[in-house]
């Protein structure tokens, strides 16, 4: 096998390399919109639900969140919250959307989509 030719595979693996890295680039990227619904009797439980969600998106009603996670972080959301309830008296509902589901979405009255605006790095 001559030099080109050596030179041309490794060109076609550092191309796929980069392919697959853009790949898992996007991946990280990517979020997935959930609605996240609470209720507890216990306002001790409640109010830590209300922080462990305050990271994750908008509070859009008084135990409703609209969150855009990435799906790597769903489930250490997921065990936060199981941590955190009484699994006979509380009450997590968690409601993933795909983007189809999303734009058929509909909001009444004063309610409003609440979606992080992209940015620029320059």
């Amino acid at each position: 096998m001559g030099k080109k030719q050596q030179q041309g595979q490794s060109a076609a693996t550092v191309a796929d390399d980069l392919a697959q890295a853009g790949v898992a680039a996007a991946e990280r990227r990517r979020r997935q919109w959930v609605v996240i619904s609470y209720d507890s009797p216990d306002d001790k439980r409640r109010t830590k639900v209300l922080k462990a969600l305050e990271g994750y998106g908008e509070r859009v009603q008084y135990s409703v969140f609209e969150c855009e996670v990435r799906p790597a972080d769903l489930p250490r959301l997921r065990e936060r919250l199981e941590r955190l309830l009484q699994a006979d008296e509380d009450d997590i509902r968690l409601y993933s959307l795909c983007e189809n589901c999303l734009q058929k979405a509909l909001w009444l009255g004063k309610a409003k989509a609440h979606r992080p605006e992209g940015f620029s790095v320059v």
